[in-house]
């Protein structure tokens, strides 16, 4: 499993695939080819239902620094062809380099180190868990640029922690601490070495059905924040689509068994 181009590595080990961010020398600065190769990656993922957990991660010496605007300066028209949307799509490009990974159906987790700022804090937003080193500064920092985050993060600040907090730095574009970011709902966990803590949590993650654990993030993705009667009414569609179904009753099986090896699980079968 190959990504299209080397701005963006693909690799798959056993039932885990890792994303790599691969412009070590800008900082994993966001620029065309690095959009299309996270594109391209999100829709093999997406195709492949063996995968059960997504790892996201750069390479050398930061996560993301943001949009690598001398590259888009020297090519204006990519801007122009990301920002437009067409009819049929919820989202531009821009917006689902970040929101792709909210949308695929397994778990994606960030490993967080050195610089994670604007479009590349907007990607860590649209994963399920981000895990930070103590020292990874952040920021959402479009402000600096006389801009607003326009990469779905409104969507995905929303979820994560309060209005004030999410207006404030967006308003100031400040840089934060990870330590700072646990505290306002938007780093999950931190970590020396969060590469290795996403690992484990990733292979915990895949010892479980894939049927119910991508059952689990449709659920929280259709329900959170919604009406009790809406919330109610997705639990039981969603039930009724992993109910019986291969993993389910091998999830049973393996429960109720008490000396015995667990019984592997099958591909996803749903979602």
């Amino acid at each position: 499993m190959n990504s299209t181009n080397n701005t963006v590595l693909l690799e798959k080990q056993g039932d885990i695939a890792t994303v790599t961010l691969n412009r070590p020398d800008k900082h994993n600065g966001l620029n065309e080819a690095m959009f299309y190769g996270l594109l391209d990656a999100a829709k093999a993922i997406k195709k492949d239902r063996s995968i059960r957990c997504v790892i996201l991660k750069g390479a050398g010496e930061s996560f993301c620094a943001g949009l690598d605007f001398a590259s888009v300066a020297k090519n204006p028209s990519m801007a122009v062809k990301f920002f437009l949307k067409l009819p049929w799509s919820k989202d531009n490009r821009f917006q689902r380099i970040a929101h792709i990974w909210r949308d695929l159906p397994m778990p994606v987790i960030a490993a967080v180190h050195g610089n994670c700022f604007g479009g590349g804090m907007q990607i860590i937003l649209g994963c399920d868990y981000r895990i930070a080193t103590p020292d990874a500064r952040l920021a959402i920092m479009e402000g600096k640029w006389g801009l607003i985050p326009d990469m779905s993060g409104t969507v995905t600040l929303s979820r994560l922690t309060r209005v004030d907090i999410a207006q404030e730095l967006t308003m100031t574009g400040r840089i934060f601490s990870a330590e700072q970011g646990a505290e306002y709902g938007l780093i999950s966990r931190i970590s020396d070495e969060p590469l290795q803590s996403a690992q484990e949590l990733a292979q915990t993650l895949c010892e479980k059905s894939p049927d119910a654990v991508a059952a689990a993030k449709a659920l929280f993705k259709k329900t959170w924040k919604r009406d009790t009667r809406s919330a109610l009414l997705w639990e039981r569609l969603i039930q009724l689509r992993i109910l019986g179904r291969k993993n389910q009753r091998i999830a049973m099986q393996n429960g109720l068994a008490k000396d015995q090896a667990p019984k592997p699980f099958k591909d996803r079968t749903t979602f």
